[in-house]
């Protein structure tokens, strides 16, 4: 039973399956029991893959098709072989039938107008236009008057004719896909110019791009370049040798078919995952991670003691359990549950990542300034100060956003609705306060003074200030240079706390 297949979906999504299409052509040598043989060994074949398949017939009107004049002309090889292979409609149906019955996509080549009207009526799946007819336009006006998804060959036309062919698709909104050709029988390896491939998928970005291959038989390695460039189509002209029969050049056996999907099933387990990165083993990891460096003690590091590059250093070989380097961030806190000798692994740690806690943070502090309207660069330094730890951030603390720090200073501080910045000096430092947005209360050697939008208040050398909002504010700090031992809090405990402040850059579009 053929596989259920939505044209749109499969090909213009990420998670589509491959098509790979068996073209008969005139292969089947006007025998239907021929024909049916090719189809029947083929189906064979591609039951041992989970791709999907479609088997590929052609259509001539002949009697349209070949000048009058030259009907009888059996000196010109494709007048010939045309003649001498033509099947009746309900020949044309019996092997549909067949592809169906065996879960083949049936499709269909036309190559004039009435052979258009007779895909229409045969219903096939889907509808190929051939190189030769890539830019026949009184061909394609009357492929495009069908509802059938269609597949274009490219091979022979100039970039500017496939420019014109894609506006005309898009522009009728019709489902489609390309497919880069070559159209030598059979194509030499050097002149596969599989980069095409590439150049058709960066110009036509929104197009699924396939690849219908003439190499010789043989040739199992080009599909596989094929894949790995992003082809999601592939197509192969097929036969059966009998003793009646023999094969052209660039038809491909049961054996050689098998072989060429085996090279496509291989390709796609190289070539992994799609959209996302890939998961690694466990192997990999465990290869990966000899190879990295352990963190070791610097000095003695007590019990509850925070861990971080201060107090340890950085070795090769690493202990099973020990934490890395990789491990290390400023995202990611680490404490000590019990004492660690100088020199030992640090491996008996408690970790708290603390990166939600920030972004979310900066998605506040972005939100804040896009609603006062205060224009930015997108990429800021940020200093979120959680003097009692994040925790307690909206309790106590402050987001500064550094815009310059040379002889004079220029920094945003943003005040969270509730919160507080607790009593501290500078001496060396004078500051302006100007505020921008909201209501804030600043606290100046214990006088409250309360500041609003345009407001603007100085901070002298040793005065004693803090502030708070109840509803937030934004205010700008105009000051001499800041110096980061500068700062003298009234609560020693956050001078002695190295760790009260998370310093990043972010880029807020």
């Amino acid at each position: 039973m053929k596989k259920s297949f939505d044209f749109a979906r499969n090909f213009n999504s990420s998670d589509g399956q491959p098509i790979f299409i068996l073209e008969m052509a005139n292969n089947h040598m006007g025998d239907v029991d021929h024909g049916l043989r090719i189809i029947e060994e083929m189906s064979k074949v591609t039951k041992k893959y989970d791709f999907l398949f479609a088997f590929k017939f052609q259509y001539r009107d002949l009697e349209t098709f070949i000048h009058p004049d030259y009907k009888k002309r059996m000196d010109l090889k494709y007048v010939k072989r045309f003649s001498e292979t033509r099947l009746s409609e309900k020949d044309f149906l019996i092997l549909k039938a067949e592809a169906q019955k065996l879960g083949f996509i049936t499709m269909c080549t036309p190559f004039d107008e009435v052979s258009v009207d007779m895909v229409v009526k045969h219903d096939y799946d889907i509808l190929k236009v051939a190189s030769a007819s890539c830019g026949d336009w009184p061909l394609l006006e009357k492929i495009v008057s069908t509802d059938k998804p269609i597949i274009f060959s490219t091979g022979g036309a100039k970039l500017e004719e496939i420019d014109k062919i894609v506006s005309f698709l898009e522009h009728r909104q019709k489902t489609f896909a390309l497919e880069h050709c070559v159209g030598e029988y059979p194509t030499l390896a050097r002149n596969l110019q599989l980069n095409q491939i590439d150049l058709l998928r960066r110009r036509y970005p929104n197009t699924t791009v396939g690849f219908s291959t003439h190499e010789e038989p043989d040739n199992v390695e080009a599909v596989k370049i094929a894949i790995a460039k992003g082809a999601r189509i592939f197509e192969k002209h097929v036969s059966v040798r009998t003793d009646k029969y023999e094969m052209n050049a660039y038809s491909a056996n049961p054996k050689q078919v098998d072989k060429w999907l085996q090279s496509a099933k291989e390709a796609y387990e190289m070539c992994g995952i799609v959209g996302e990165r890939a998961p690694s083993s466990e192997k990999e990891l465990a290869d990966i991670r000899q190879f990295q460096r352990g963190v070791f003690a610097k000095d003695v590091i007590r019990k509850g003691e925070r861990v971080d590059t201060k107090n340890t250093f950085f070795a090769f070989p690493n202990q099973p359990g020990q934490i890395l380097t990789n491990d290390l961030s400023k995202y990611s806190v680490f404490t000590a549950l019990k004492q660690i000798k100088k020199n030992d692994p640090v491996i008996d740690v408690s970790r708290v990542d603390t990166r939600d806690k920030v972004y979310e943070i900066v998605v506040k502090s972005r939100n804040m300034l896009a609603d006062a309207k205060i224009s930015v660069s997108n990429q800021l330094d940020f200093e979120i100060s959680h003097h009692y730890g994040l925790d307690r951030f909206y309790e106590v603390g402050a987001v500064i956003i550094t815009c310059v720090n040379r002889e004079y200073t220029k920094k945003l501080i943003i005040v969270f609705p509730g919160q507080s910045h607790p009593s501290h000096g500078h001496k060396q430092k004078e500051e302006t306060f100007h505020v921008l947005s909201g209501t804030i209360i600043f606290i100046l050697d214990g006088k409250e003074r309360e500041a609003k939008a345009g407001d603007v208040v100085v901070v002298e050398r040793g005065v004693k200030h803090s502030f708070y909002s109840k509803e937030g504010s934004i205010f700008e700090e105009v000051s001499t240079t800041h110096i980061k031992s500068d700062s003298f809090y009234e609560d020693e405990s956050i001078s002695k706390n190295k760790n009260r402040k998370t310093e990043l850059t972010y880029w807020v579009d």
